[in-house]
């Protein structure tokens, strides 16, 4: 399905390259424009349409000159079926207790994304947030945006998830988790989670940013089919990938 943005004017911006913090040896370069609480929500909505992605108040996508491995993803809900090993981890999870609020940042999140960003992206320069930095990264949303807690029975905060709104579905912007927890296999959870809440409400879609093939980091997102990914300007669903 091809996607086009309206005639309405904005401005666009490009970021000088910068080493990939998913590919070896490649520099990254972005396009990018702000979003500003006039007209951010609707310009977002169709943005993310043609495969950008929001950042506190900018949307951007990839622009790399060699390189064109990073695709916007998106699942399609209403035929997603979950996996057994899917229903496992929904199972497994169906202790905790899930919270919908507004995205303020605290203490107790700070310290939960602090032990996630030092066990999972050590070194990928998100490594040491300081505590203005994670405000900015929850707060900073000129959008219907949530964040979605969840908690065992005694109240612990297990793992969260920051979640814009859009018209046609849900995109989970940043998620973190208890690292200790493998087994819980919270982050996938979490997307099983919001898939199934996505199918409740009608919605179309969940998108769940970039896909790259190569980068272990971000190839998982193919479990999740049926999955489009954008390839230049339109949308096509990627063949189906089975895990028992």
């Amino acid at each position: 399905m091809s996607s086009q943005l309206s005639t309405q004017h904005i401005n666009f911006f490009m970021t000088i390259p910068g080493p990939c913090p998913y590919l070896p040896d490649q520099d990254e370069v972005k396009i990018f424009t702000y979003l500003d609480k006039t007209n951010g929500r609707n310009i977002n909505d169709q943005l993310t349409n043609i495969g950008f992605r929001r950042a506190q108040n900018i949307a951007y996508r990839p622009a790399c000159p060699t390189c064109k491995q990073c695709k916007s993803s998106r699942v399609l809900v209403q035929k997603f079926t979950a996996s057994r090993s899917m229903k496992r981890i929904l199972r497994r999870n169906s202790d905790l207790i899930r919270t919908i609020g507004p995205p303020v940042a605290d203490a107790e999140h700070y310290a939960l994304i602090s032990k996630y960003l030092v066990a999972r992206h050590k070194s990928g320069g998100m490594e040491g947030m300081s505590k203005t930095d994670f405000a900015e990264l929850i707060e900073e949303t000129c959008l219907v945006t949530e964040l979605v807690d969840y908690r065992d029975k005694a109240g612990t905060l297990l793992a969260s998830a920051l979640i814009d709104q859009l018209a046609d579905g849900p995109s989970m912007v940043y998620s973190f988790f208890d690292p200790k927890l493998a087994k819980r296999s919270l982050g996938n959870f979490m997307i099983l989670e919001n898939i199934e809440r996505a199918k409740q409400e009608s919605k179309q879609y969940l998108y769940l940013g970039f896909w790259i093939e190569n980068s272990p980091k971000m190839s998982y997102k193919q479990r999740f089919v049926p999955l489009e990914v954008m390839q230049d300007t339109t949308w096509e669903v990627l063949g189906e990938i089975s895990d028992g």
